[in-house]
């Protein structure tokens, strides 16, 4: 199976592995260094971070970034909370701007089974309004949606929809995340509901209950669906191997290799 723009987690403690696997493989990163607190509120640490990519000597020319997640909820009601959720985002930006990256990927966020009609309103509009502003104040990112513990696609799809004429706006499709907290027997709506706004996939494996980060191949996702799917519906797309150890994403490089 040939996947469009393959990319794997850098492991900063052992970079020349990480290093190795790009260009046996051909891969790039999407840097997961930048989503956590204790990086992003140490100056120093941050900064260091930072640094030690921007002068990776042979550094891959396409890669992306996780933005922060945690707790970020740029619709939220309470002011503050979109204040501090604000101040989060924009490191992320401002970082991935920093180290060339294509795009930033963040989290939807929103409540499952939070069914109040205003609040799935808001969640549309208050997110269309804030990313629109975002994406023309960074003219130079594409920035990914993705879905986390979202149990169905609807709310994300009607996003992308009106976000949809601006072309660097795109769903991050975690199909591991949608087997576990959406519908494992119903992943084909899924796939068909936001089949025309992927720009981006994240895959690794898991038993449909825990979102387990396992090798591709070793749990109960089915694999040859997935290279229908991604060969159907969605083929110019990106794609992250969401799993961190060397061995691991070694392993699931050259099982979608053999698909």
């Amino acid at each position: 199976m040939k996947l469009n723009n393959i990319l794997i987690i850098p492991d900063k403690a052992h970079i020349d592995e990480s290093m190795r696997l790009c260009e046996a493989y051909h891969c790039g990163f999407e840097y997961n260094d930048f989503f956590l607190p204790a990086v992003l509120d140490d100056k120093a640490i941050l900064r260091e971070t930072i640094d030690f990519y921007k002068n990776l000597n042979g550094r891959p020319k396409y890669c992306t970034s996780h933005g922060a997640f945690f707790d970020v909820t740029v619709f939220s009601e309470d002011a503050m909370i979109r204040e501090v959720s604000d101040y989060r985002v924009e490191q992320s930006l401002s970082i991935a701007e920093e180290l060339g990256a294509k795009a930033v990927v963040f989290h939807t966020n929103y409540i499952p089974n939070f069914n109040l009609e205003s609040y799935r309103e808001g969640f549309v509009l208050r997110n269309y309004e804030y990313w629109s502003a975002k994406l023309e104040k960074y003219p130079d990112l594409n920035i990914y949606m993705e879905n986390m513990y979202d149990t169905d696609w609807t709310l994300l799809a009607e996003l992308a929809k009106r976000l949809g004429p601006n072309e660097r706006f795109g769903v991050c499709l975690d199909y591991a995340h949608a087997h576990v907290f959406g519908d494992a027997n119903n992943i084909d709506g899924w796939v068909k509901g936001l089949a025309p706004y992927v720009r981006h996939l994240h895959i690794n494996d898991n038993d449909f209950k825990s979102d387990l980060h396992l090798s591709l191949g070793e749990g109960n996702i089915d694999w040859c669906r997935f290279s229908d799917y991604y060969q159907t519906y969605f083929p110019n797309a990106s794609v992250l191997i969401e799993t961190r150890k060397t061995e691991n994403i070694r392993k699931s490089l050259e099982f979608i290799s053999c698909l």
